[in-house]
């Protein structure tokens, strides 16, 4: 079981956020993990980039469709060299179930990861979409520390899905309330609450 689910709104200011950010250059390796056709200039994990040099985007061949094996594939061959014990991974959306995927094939330990709005690959609408392997979503428990942030307007997958998939993967449960697919077009630019939602790692 995960830490339980906790309802967030969280005011952020300018000076703990300066803070937080020193915090995170000092050892932490964080790497971000896209989902479908990336995220453009606007997403929140663009302005996690924009923020702090110890971020780094995780670059896939093929953005807009998907295959698991490579998509994890790619991610592993990034993390070789790496300090594991000192990365923390930050998924939104496919990127979530990339990161559950790539948990259940190689088993590494990692300082932690941040997996916003998994989007529910078994249902019928992401069946629509020319993505190849990513379903079912492996629902066993995770070998590293999770944050899962859930929407209750995700229209990528429902809030009962999400807490399925948190208490599956042993994850905290972080509801933000009513944030669609927390994402640009839901208004997730600059993010600063979510930023510090890694504090714990930094």
């Amino acid at each position: 079981m995960g830490g339980g689910e906790e309802f967030h709104k969280q005011n952020f200011t300018q000076s703990s956020l300066g803070r937080l950010l020193l915090a995170m250059q000092r050892t932490t390796r964080f790497f971000i993990v896209p989902g479908l056709g990336s995220s453009g200039p606007a997403h929140w994990q663009t302005y996690f980039e924009r923020e702090n040099p110890a971020f780094t985007r995780i670059q896939q061949r093929e953005w807009d469709a998907p295959d698991k094996d490579e998509w994890v594939a790619t991610l592993e061959q990034a993390l070789a060299g790496e300090d594991l014990t000192q990365v923390v991974l930050i998924a939104h959306s496919l990127g979530c179930a990339t990161v559950a995927h790539w948990a259940a094939t190689y088993g590494h330990r990692i300082k932690g990861a941040l997996l916003v709005a998994p989007s529910d690959v078994d249902t019928a609408r992401f069946a629509a979409f020319p993505t190849t392997g990513f379903g079912p979503m492996p629902l066993q428990r995770l070998p590293f520390p999770s944050i899962v942030v859930a929407s209750t307007t995700d229209e990528w997958a429902s809030l009962a899905r999400t807490r399925q998939f948190a208490e599956a993967w042993g994850s905290e449960l972080v509801n933000i309330g009513p944030a669609g697919h927390i994402n640009a077009a839901s208004g997730f630019g600059d993010w600063p609450a979510g930023l510090a939602l890694l504090e714990k790692w930094a």
